[in-house]
């Protein structure tokens, strides 16, 4: 099983990679090729990551098998949309896991791990959007007790798409999680 750690600024090229293979294996059939281009430039570039990786308001998790990046999330500190219910709130900006390894409980350890950190920086509500056309994820987020709360435009590319925010207490473990 991969072992999760923290990223480091030498992480961020093959973050970047990662990132834009997982979103366009995932999302690439059902979206336009040049709203898809535009996303992953804007949003998975070395640069983008490494900025990322550095900001001390967020949080990039990394698992690695063989010196091979297979999943990462990106958890954030900040204002939460007002149909989200809390002091501190946290959010899980991304939880990408690689098509390979799909299936093999990378993403529930990679989870489990998200919201330990919220715990440890003491957030009372874990949040994150959804792609409303993304059946899969949602049931993952459900099954760790992640309820829906709302929605918000999220642009990808030129297209603005609905995500669903769902949202959970981070102190209140479902069974299992």
């Amino acid at each position: 099983m991969p072992s999760i750690r923290y990223a480091k600024p030498s992480d961020a090229k093959r973050l970047a990679a990662l990132a834009e293979e997982t979103f366009r294996d995932t999302f690439g059939s059902v979206n336009a090729a040049e709203d898809m281009d535009l996303h992953c430039r804007t949003s998975y570039a070395e640069a983008v990551q490494l900025a990322e990786i550095s900001n001390a308001g967020m949080v990039t998790l990394v698992c690695e098998e063989g010196g091979n990046l297979t999943a990462f999330a990106q958890l954030r500190w900040s204002e939460a949309p007002g149909c989200v219910s809390a002091k501190s709130p946290g959010e899980i900006l991304r939880l990408y896991v690689a098509k390979s390894w799909h299936g093999r409980g990378v993403a529930h350890d990679l989870m489990a791990t998200c919201i330990k950190e919220m715990e440890n920086r003491e957030s009372d509500v874990v949040w994150l959007g959804v792609w409303e056309r993304n059946p899969r994820a949602m049931a993952f987020y459900r099954k760790f007790g992640f309820g829906e709360v709302g929605e918000h435009v999220f642009p990808l590319g030129t297209d603005p798409q609905r995500d669903v925010i769902m949202a959970r207490p981070v102190f209140n473990r479902p069974p299992g999680a």
